[in-house]
């Protein structure tokens, strides 16, 4: 079973608001490791025991924006509110980088916006035949 995925993020506050209010995650568990100088939240969907989650870091210290470096392409999120997430990302840091409406030469909808620290994420319909 796939457990998490990890991001490490600047602004904790404002991300987990981000993935509340935009996405409708739900924080599952947050952990603050002082001698590390580290906040770890996990949010999801559902249970972190039972289904996979997203883990945001911030490392208290760190005052530069993170590099996303080749390698990172994007998280999924299977939504039947894409226009409504759209308008959302953008009211709570986010940005809207491929706006929500057919992907070329198919019948799927899909978006992608990106979160306060610029990590994409792309919205996929429901109906869509890549779930």
């Amino acid at each position: 079973m796939l457990l998490h995925t990890m991001i490490r993020v600047k602004d904790l506050d404002k991300s987990v608001k981000f993935y509340e209010e935009v996405l409708g995650m739900k924080t599952q568990k947050r952990l603050d490791f002082e001698t590390g100088r580290f906040t770890l939240v996990f949010m999801g969907y559902g249970s972190m025991h039972d289904t996979t989650v997203l883990e945001l870091t911030h490392n208290w210290d760190n005052t530069e924006d993170y590099t996303h470096g080749t390698g990172y392409g994007h998280i999924a999120v299977k939504t039947d509110k894409m226009f409504e997430i759209c308008k959302l990302a953008e009211k709570f840091g986010g940005i809207v980088t491929r706006p929500a409406g057919p992907m070329a030469g198919s019948d799927i909808n899909m978006a992608f916006i990106a979160d306060p620290d610029g990590y994409k994420i792309e919205l996929l319909e429901t109906t869509s035949n890549l779930d």
